[in-house]
C-alpha cells in the first residue's frame, strides 16, 4: 500500500460492517461530517492521489420549479492505494455514489455512504474495496439542488419583455470556487480534466455549453436532452452551462471560428458591434500569440443578473450586459470602449488562463493581470482610434493609490480558503499586474516580450503554470526548433542593450521577484547636486510618516530592480538605468536645466525630485509645456499629489504646478489635475467647511471656464474630446455652473415633453438626466423611464442621476429598491450604494444602511464574503469619511462584525483611507484655505 497523506484522519480499514449500514470505531480527534462521523480528510486543499480525467455530466434545470437535478460519472486516475475518494461539493443533496471499475462494473453492490464536511466544502465516498495505484475507475453520482437566487453556481436569472411579462433562463459562474455548487468535483485549477455535458430543457428554450452541440435527443413531455462534444483539458471553474431563450447574431474569423452574440430577444439589436469587435481582437490573438484559438466556436453572452463584469468561461463568455451589448441611440463613446476593453479581456483569457492556467490562486495574476494588460495592447492594435493607451495611465494610478497603503499585498499572496481566494480578485492582481507587464515589455522590447509569452503558451498549454515558470520563458533563448522558421525566437539578452547595469548577465527571474513576492510600490528620490543625480529609493506609504515608530520596520528589506527611464532638457532620446541598489548615482551635464524620470509612466514607481527639481519642472510647464509628452505632464501632476498626501511635498508646490493647465490642450493631463482638485472639494465639502468649499468651487469654475465653456452639447469630435466633454460638463453642471444647468435643463423638458422619446447627445446625457433629477417630476419620471427601458447603457446613466438627488427620501428609496431586487436589480446594488455614498447628502445615510443590511448583504442577497460587491460596498461608502468620529464609527462597526471583518482586506484597506483623510486634512486644510485666498480673485 502506497504512502497515504498525513491529512486523513483515520484509517479506511476502521469502518466495519454492521448489518445493513456503516460503523465505524475511532479513536482520537477528528471534525465530523454532517452525519457525525469523523470527515477522513483535515485539508482545505483535495489530496492529489486521486486525479480526474473526463467528466461526463448530465443537468436539467427545471426553470418552472427552480429546481436542478443531475448526474457525474467521473474517470478517475488512482496515483495511491486508498478506500476515499475525497472531492468538492457545497449546498448539493448527493443521493446516490458508485465506484465502478474500468470496465464500468461496479466494486460494490451496495449503496456507497456520503459523508459531507460543510466547512471546507467536501464530501467524501468510501470504497469498501480497495482503489488501486495506477488503475483508473469512475466515479458516478447522482445530485440535485435549488437554482441559486444569487449570482454563483447555477442560478436563476429573470428579464422582463417589452410587453412586462417575466421570463427564466439558468447560467453558471463558478469562478473561482463554485463548480462545486453545480456537481460534485475536484474544484481546484491544477485538476484539469475533459467534460463531455449534456443538458437537458423544453422545446422553447435553447442550451448553450463550452462546445457545440453534437446531437440533440427529444424524451418526451416536451422535453429535449442536448450533447455537446467533448472539450479540451480544463479547469471546473471555466465550465459553463445556460438554459435560456435568447437571440444570437453569428460571425466567423478568418480561421473559421464561429463567434455568436447572444442576448435576450428585445435586445438583439444591440449584439452588433460585439460581433464586430469579437472578430477582430480573437483573429488578433491568434497573430499575436501564433496559437490558434483552440475551440471550433467562441458564444458571448449577455446574461440579466450577473455580478461581474464578465467571465471567460472556455468558448462560452458571460457578461454582464452594459458590458457587451452596444447600442448607439443610447451608449456614449465610453461606453463603446468599456465594451470593447471587457471583450479585449475575456478573449485574452481563452489563451491566458484557459489554455495556460495558474497553479494555485496565489498566481492568479497570470490570468487577471495579463488579461487586463492585453485588453490594452489588443484594443490599440484593432481599434487605434480609441486611443486605449491613454487609460493605461488610469489603470497604474489605481494601482498605484491601492499599493501606496501599508495594508497592500504581494501580487503573488498566499490564498487557501474561498474567501481568501476570491479577495485575489483586486486591484492588485488585475491592475498592478498589468501595470508591471507594461514596465517589462518595454524593459525587454515589443519583440522580446512577444516572444516569451508565446514560448510560455506554448510550454504550458493545457496544464498549469507558476509564477517563476513565466520569468524562465521569458528569460531563455529559444532553440531554432522552437518555433518553425524562428520568427518569434527573440531572448532577454537583447534587453541589456538598452539599460545601463551592473554586473555580467542580467537575472529576469531576479528582478521580477522584487515586483510581485513583496508589496507595494517603490519611491524613487532624486537630488540633483551639480553634474551628478543622486538616487535612493524607498517603499512609498501615504499613510505613515518617517518620523513613526513603525518606519524602519516598514522600509526593512524592501528592494527592487527599477529600471528606469529619464529624459532632460538635453536628450532626444530617453536615457535607460537598471536601479539595482537603494543608492546610485547618475552623471549629467551641468548645463541640463531639467530632469524628467520615469518616461511616459512606462515604469511602476513614484518620483520625488528634491531640492529645487519640482520648481524647475514647474517653470518647464508654465513656460513650454509640450517639451514633455501628455503622459509625462499626468504623470508629474499624479505624483506630485501622491507626495503631497505622503507629506513630502507642499500642497502650495502642488497647486502651483498645475497652474500651467491653463495652456494646455490634451483631456489626459487636464482631467488628472481637475481630478485631484474634485476629489478635496468632494471631502471638505462633507467635511461641512463652508468657506474652503465655496472658495474651492469659485476657483475651479474660474480657472477652467475656458475649457468648461468651449464645450458642445453634441457626440462629435474625437474620443478623447468626447470624454472630456462628458466630464467637464457634468462636474460644471454638479457645480450650478449657470450656463451649464441652463443648457441641461432645456435638454431635459424636451425630453421630457417627447414623453422619453427624444434622442439626446449620449457623451452629455447622464449630466442631463442628473440636473433634471433635481426635481421631484423629474426624478420620478427618470424612475418611471428606467423600469421600461432596454437599453442597459441608459439605465446605468439613470441610475446614477437618481443617486444624484439631494432629496434624502429618495436616496432611502433608492437603496429599499436595491435591496428588493424587482425594480432595481440586486445586481446593480453595490452601484446604487456607492452613488449614494459619493452624495453629499447621502454619504452617513448609505453608511448606516451597510451596518443595518449587512447580514443580509452578505447572506439573502449572496454578495460573497471576498467578493468585489461587497469590497466596494465597504470601501465606497468609507472611502470620503476624514473625522475621527467617522474612523472610530468604522472600526467599532468592524469589531462588532469581527467573524466577517477578520477575514477582510477591505476592511483594512477602508480604515487605512480615512486616516489618509484625516492626515491630509489636518495637514493641508489651512494651507489650502491660504492658497485659494490668494488665486480666488
Amino acid at each position: 500500500m502506497g504512502e497515504v497523506d498525513s491529512a486523513l484522519r483515520f484509517s479506511p480499514q476502521s469502518w466495519g460492517r454492521e448489518g445493513t449500514g456503516w460503523t465505524h470505531s475511532f479513536s482520537g480527534t477528528a471534525d465530523p461530517a454532517t452525519n457525525g462521523l469523523p470527515f477522513p480528510w483535515s485539508k482545505v486543499r483535495l489530496p492529489n492521489y486521486i486525479v480526474p480525467i473526463h467528466y461526463h455530466l448530465l443537468v436539467h434545470p427545471n426553470l418552472t420549479t427552480s429546481q436542478f437535478a443531475g448526474s457525474v460519472k467521473i474517470e478517475i486516475d488512482v496515483k495511491n492505494n486508498t478506500n476515499w475518494v475525497v472531492l468538492h461539493s457545497r449546498n448539493l443533496n448527493v443521493t446516490k455514489a458508485t465506484v465502478l471499475d474500468e470496465t464500468e462494473a461496479h466494486l460494490s453492490d451496495k449503496v456507497l455512504p456520503v459523508l459531507e464536511y460543510p466547512p471546507h466544502e467536501q464530501i467524501a465516498i468510501f470504497s469498501p474495496k480497495i482503489l488501486t495505484s495506477g488503475e483508473k475507475y469512475f466515479l458516478h453520482l447522482e445530485f440535485g439542488a435549488p437554482l441559486c437566487d444569487g449570482f454563483f453556481g447555477l442560478y436563476k436569472s429573470t428579464y422582463k419583455t417589452k410587453t412586462g411579462q417575466t421570463r427564466v433562463l439558468a447560467s453558471t459562474h463558478f469562478e473561482p470556487t463554485l463548480a462545486r455548487m453545480a456537481f460534485p468535483c475536484f474544484d481546484e485549477p491544477n485538476f484539469k480534466a475533459n467534460f463531455t455535458v449534456r443538458l437537458i430543457r423544453d422545446a422553447s428554450h435553447i442550451a448553450l455549453s463550452n462546445m457545440p452541440i453534437v446531437s440533440t435527443m427529444e424524451l418526451g413531455n416536451d422535453l429535449f436532452e442536448d450533447r455537446f462534444e467533448t472539450s479540451v483539458q480544463m479547469s471546473t471553474y471555466l465550465v459553463a452551462l445556460i438554459v435560456c431563450d435568447f437571440r444570437s447574431v453569428t460571425g466567423r474569423t478568418s480561421s473559421g471560428i464561429d463567434i455568436s452574440i447572444y442576448a435576450v430577444p428585445d435586445k438583439w439589436n444591440q449584439t452588433h458591434y460585439a460581433l464586430e469587435a469579437a472578430v477582430k481582437i480573437l483573429q488578433f490573438y491568434e497573430q499575436y500569440f501564433n496559437i490558434y484559438y483552440p475551440l471550433p466556436k467562441l458564444d458571448l453572452v449577455a446574461i440579466p443578473d450577473f455580478q461581474s463584469g464578465a467571465m471567460e468561461n472556455w468558448g462560452l463568455n458571460t457578461y454582464r450586459e452594459t458590458s457587451l451589448l452596444y447600442d448607439p441611440e443610447t451608449s456614449s463613446a465610453s461606453d463603446k470602449m468599456w465594451v470593447t476593453m471587457v471583450i479585449g479581456h475575456e478573449l485574452a483569457h481563452q489563451w491566458f488562463g484557459n489554455l495556460v492556467t495558474m497553479e494555485w490562486w496565489n498566481d492568479i495574476w497570470l490570468n487577471e493581470g495579463f488579461a487586463r494588460y492585453m485588453e490594452f495592447v489588443s484594443v490599440e492594435a484593432t481599434y487605434p482610434e480609441l486611443r486605449v493607451e491613454d487609460y493605461l495611465l488610469h489603470t497604474c494610478f489605481a494601482a498605484i493609490g491601492r499599493d501606496s497603503l501599508n495594508s497592500s499585498r504581494p501580487i503573488s499572496s498566499a490564498a487557501e480558503n474561498p474567501t481568501q481566494i476570491k479577495e485575489m480578485f483586486d486591484t492588485v492582481s488585475y491592475d498592478k499586474g498589468a501595470c508591471i507587464l507594461h514596465m517589462l515589455r518595454h524593459f525587454l522590447t515589443d519583440d522580446v516580450f512577444q516572444s516569451g509569452i508565446i514560448r510560455y503558451l506554448r510550454k504550458f498549454k493545457y496544464s498549469n503554470a507558476r509564477n517563476e515558470d513565466l520569468w524562465d520563458s521569458l528569460a531563455n533563448t529559444c532553440s531554432e526548433d522552437e518555433f518553425a522558421g524562428g520568427e518569434y525566437c527573440y531572448s532577454s539578452a537583447q534587453a541589456t542593450k538598452n539599460y545601463h547595469y551592473a554586473g555580467e548577465h542580467m537575472d529576469l527571474k531576479a528582478i521580477m521577484n522584487t515586483w510581485t513576492l513583496q508589496r507595494g510600490i517603490p519611491l524613487v528620490r532624486v537630488n540633483r547636486k551639480g553634474s551628478k543625480l543622486h538616487l535612493h529609493q524607498e517603499r512609498f506609504i501615504k499613510t505613515i510618516q518617517p518620523t513613526h515608530p513603525l518606519w524602519p520596520s516598514l522600509q526593512k528589506g524592501y528592494l527592487w530592480y527599477i529600471p528606469l527611464t529619464y529624459k532632460t532638457s538635453h536628450s532626444k532620446d530617453d536615457v535607460r538605468h537598471l536601479m539595482e541598489a537603494k543608492s546610485d548615482v547618475l552623471d549629467v551635464d551641468e548645463s541640463v536645466e531639467w530632469v524628467k524620470f520615469n518616461s511616459d509612466m512606462n515604469g511602476y514607481y513614484i518620483v520625488h525630485y528634491e531640492g529645487d527639481g519640482w520648481e524647475r519642472l514647474s517653470e518647464l510647464l508654465r513656460r513650454n509645456h509640450t517639451a514633455l509628452s501628455f503622459k509625462d505632464r499626468a504623470n508629474l501632476i499624479h505624483n506630485i499629489f501622491q507626495l503631497v498626501t505622503a507629506g513630502k511635498v507642499s500642497l502650495e508646490t502642488a497647486l502651483n504646478l498645475i497652474q500651467y493647465l491653463k495652456s494646455e490642450t490634451h483631456d489626459v493631463p487636464l482631467l488628472e489635475g481637475l481630478g485631484y482638485l474634485e476629489a478635496f472639494y468632494k471631502m471638505i465639502e462633507k467635511r461641512n467647511v463652508p468657506d474652503v468649499t465655496q472658495s474651492l468651487k469659485t476657483y475651479i469654475l474660474m480657472f477652467f471656464r475656458d475649457v468648461i465653456d468651449k464645450q458642445t452639447w453634441t457626440d462629435e469630435g474625437t474620443l478623447s474630446e468626447r470624454r472630456l466633454r462628458s466630464e467637464v460638463l457634468s462636474l460644471a453642471c454638479d457645480f450650478e455652473h449657470r450656463p451649464c444647468v441652463g443648457k441641461a435643463t432645456k435638454f431635459f423638458e424636451d425630453w421630457l415633453k417627447s414623453n422619453g422619446t427624444l434622442i439626446l447627445p449620449t457623451d452629455v446625457v447622464e449630466t442631463v438626466f442628473s440636473v433634471g433629477a433635481q426635481e421631484d417630476e423629474g426624478w420620478t419620471s427618470l424612475l418611471e423611464k428606467y423600469t421600461i427601458s432596454m437599453s442597459g447603457a441608459e439605465k446605468w446613466k439613470i441610475l446614477s442621476a437618481l443617486t444624484s438627488s439631494k432629496d434624502a427620501n429618495k436616496l432611502r428609496r433608492l437603496l429599499d429598491l436595491g435591496m428588493e431586487g424587482q425594480v432595481i436589480k440586486t445586481q446593480d446594488l453595490g452601484s446604487v450604494i456607492y452613488g449614494v455614498a459619493k452624495n453629499p447628502v447621502g454619504h452617513v445615510l448609505a453608511w448606516n444602511f451597510v451596518k443595518e443590511n449587512w447580514n443580509k448583504l452578505v447572506e439573502k442577497w449572496v454578495f460573497q464574503l471576498g467578493s468585489f460587491s461587497i469590497r466596494n460596498i465597504i470601501i465606497g461608502t468609507t472611502s470620503q469619511f476624514s473625522s475621527r468620529e467617522e474612523l472610530n464609527d468604522i472600526k467599532a462597526f468592524f469589531e462588532s462584525i469581527w467573524e466577517h471583518s477578520s477575514q477582510l482586506r477591505a476592511t483594512q484597506v477602508a480604515v487605512e483611507n480615512v486616516e489618509k483623510n484625516i492626515l491630509w486634512l489636518e495637514r493641508n486644510l489651512d494651507a489650502l484655505r491660504s492658497w485659494l485666498l490668494k488665486n480666488v480673485n
